[in-house]
């Protein structure tokens, strides 16, 4: 049976977005996956997978670091020699896409977001250019998982031997089945994410301390990975908002809101949104890509610029003026636009296809 390596950052990324490839796979090949942390492994362990821990520093760029990653990936391909690597997130893709060329071996890589490299200037802009490039040149298929990320590697000359646009993830339908709008007047707007100012920390909290009141609720759900901690806590005994912590399993939170908040400055695509919608409920939510091809404005939520606290208020006040019939009616169409468009079915058997065909 032929063997695949998946290089990924997050055991739980790769177990909540992109599962259904690896059941896919594990149909097919023997799978093993190569991952940091523990938070997922023991449910891709008990579906079949091999796990190998791997360290990976998510977080800027350690040249001493990052070389141990190249060196420890280029190991265990000579250890396992697989017949095809698939590598998500940059320090993967980078990395992994330079290990599998140092041993001949076909690999795909999936772009799942930029981040705000690509926003920098100067020698770390040529770096990262520079990176990229090497660590692409050779993959068999690179996906993007919106146009704008595809047009900058364009633009910057990266590029592999050929590419696929998806979108995003796609969502569990099933998983994140469609539930009844609370049709109570109170109203809570959910940030959904980690807690940090590219994910719009700042503007989120501007709005609850306008905005709350008895029947205006903020919640935030993700861990804090960002110096925010004390502000957080601060504003929750004031009132203005409520943490809930990291979950692994978002969907009741997402059933208990009203509107979900993706404040983001970068996405690949945001599977909070799309899940959220899924779920049937409208979001509020930057108008940037990775975003703004899963909502509708004025029919699934309403949008606004990110870094602009003042446009999200008023995205908010026009969602708070809405009867509570007409934001149910919004959930509705959210969920519509899912099915039609971002079935995870579809997008697993874009990357089975191109699997099968590298491998044949």
């Amino acid at each position: 049976m032929k063997k695949i390596l998946i290089l990924a950052n997050s055991s739980g990324g790769l177990y909540d977005f992109r599962n259904d490839f690896v059941l896919g796979l594990l149909k097919d090949y023997e799978v093993y996956v190569s991952i940091p942390d523990e938070v997922k492994t023991k449910e891709l362990a008990e579906e079949g997978c091999k796990i190998i821990k791997t360290p990976i520093n998510r977080r800027g760029v350690n040249p001493v670091e990052d070389f141990k990653l190249f060196l420890a990936y280029r190991k265990l391909m000579k250890e396992m020699k697989p017949d095809l690597v698939a590598t998500y997130t940059i320090k993967p893709n980078i990395y992994g896409g330079m290990a599998a060329q140092s041993r001949k071996l076909p690999y795909i890589e999936t772009i799942t977001g930029l981040g705000g490299a690509f926003d920098r200037k100067g020698l770390f802009l040529k770096l990262i250019v520079t990176l990229y490039r090497i660590g692409m040149k050779k993959a068999e298929c690179i996906f993007f998982q919106n146009r704008e990320n595809r047009q900058i590697f364009r633009d910057f000359g990266i590029e592999g031997k050929s590419e696929c646009l998806v979108n995003g993830s796609g969502v569990d339908l099933i998983r994140h089945t469609f539930e009844p709008y609370p049709m109570d007047e109170k109203c809570q707007f959910l940030f959904v994410g980690r807690v940090m100012k590219e994910r719009g920390i700042v503007e989120f909290l501007e709005a609850a301390k306008k905005l709350h009141s008895e029947n205006v609720e903020f919640a935030i759900l993700g861990y804090c990975d960002e110096d925010y901690q004390q502000q957080l806590d601060d504003l929750e005994k004031q009132g203005v908002i409520t943490q809930l912590g990291f979950h692994t399993e978002v969907h009741p939170y997402l059933k208990a809101a009203s509107a979900i908040v993706i404040a983001s400055f970068h996405e690949g695509m945001s599977n909070a949104l799309i899940e959220a919608s899924a779920t049937g409920r409208p979001v509020i939510a930057s108008r940037i890509s990775g975003c703004k091809e899963a909502f509708e404005e004025g029919i699934t939520g309403f949008g606004f610029t990110p870094g602009k606290s003042e446009e999200l208020i008023a995205a908010m006040e026009q969602f708070l003026s809405l009867p509570v019939k007409e934001r149910a009616r919004m959930g509705q169409e959210a969920r519509a636009k899912m099915e039609r468009e971002f079935d995870r079915r579809e997008v697993t058997a874009s990357y089975l296809q191109v699997v099968k065909k590298v491998l044949n």
